[in-house]
């Protein structure tokens, strides 16, 4: 068979996994509580009883939103399917360990980018304006599965308990959003605030969205994409050679 063949057979096979992990897990109780309550809880604390435009609020709540999503199911899968016994039948079937992988990742990109555009239509619907669509567009596809990835590291510890994975995924998630910009522009922070916040790829798609919803964004836009383009090559490798790893030993 072609090598192109085999590539689209494999890409035919994650999509089968991603919707696979989409109708089991996108209604599972963690989930629900944080990738979507979560982060619009938070956000409602921080803005009520302040006089702040739906233009300013919008790019942390879409950060956070989008980062939350993204990070919802794709910690979880592999416990869950390694509890259920599952996993084994499925590195049964003709797949490759990075098939699995990237199939996961897809469910949690999917789940990512539907709901950032419900928020997106709210958003609009209450008056925010979106300056740059292209380079929104972009941002939000490269965040969404950035962080998706991401995930797939936090499951890679060959556990069967998905506390223990959202315990550790929660320990990272919670001090990242703090530092990112999120509720504080880098503009406003510190020289000290802003290198911790040059690490976390949260920071580069809020900057981003600020560039479209505010036009005002602190670093250039092409190294916003960049940036964003260089975390999701990372933390894909990164997420599949672990999980080529550990994913044996969960069987």
């Amino acid at each position: 068979m072609a090598d192109g063949a085999i590539v689209f057979q494999q890409v035919r096979r994650a999509l089968a996994v991603a919707k696979k992990d989409i109708r089991i897990y996108y209604a599972k109780g963690p989930v629900v509580i944080f990738g979507i309550l979560f982060p619009v809880f938070l956000f409602l604390a921080f803005v009520i009883g302040r006089n702040l435009t739906i233009d300013f609020m919008m790019p942390g709540l879409l950060g956070m939103v989008v980062f939350f999503t993204a990070t919802a199911i794709s910690p979880v899968v592999a416990p869950w399917e390694t509890q259920a016994r599952t996993l084994e039948r499925l590195m049964s079937c003709p797949v490759s360990i990075s098939t699995i992988i990237l199939g996961d990742i897809l469910a949690s990109f999917a789940f990512g980018v539907l709901i950032s555009l419900v928020t997106v239509l709210a958003g609009l619907g209450m008056g925010a304006t979106i300056h740059q669509p292209l380079v929104f567009a972009a941002g939000l596809i490269l965040a969404a599965f950035c962080f998706s990835a991401l995930g797939l590291i936090f499951s890679a510890a060959p556990t069967s308990m998905p506390s223990t994975v959202m315990m550790l995924s929660a320990m990272v998630k919670f001090p990242v959003v703090f530092v990112s910009g999120v509720f504080i522009p880098l503009s406003d922070l510190p020289a000290w605030g802003r290198a911790i916040a040059f690490v976390s790829p949260l920071t580069y798609f809020t900057d981003l969205a600020r560039h479209s919803l505010q036009a005002s964004g602190h670093l250039p836009v092409g190294i916003d994409l960049a940036a964003l383009v260089a975390f999701s090559i990372l933390f894909l490798v990164l997420a599949m050679k672990l999980h080529q790893r550990t994913m044996p030993r969960r069987i």
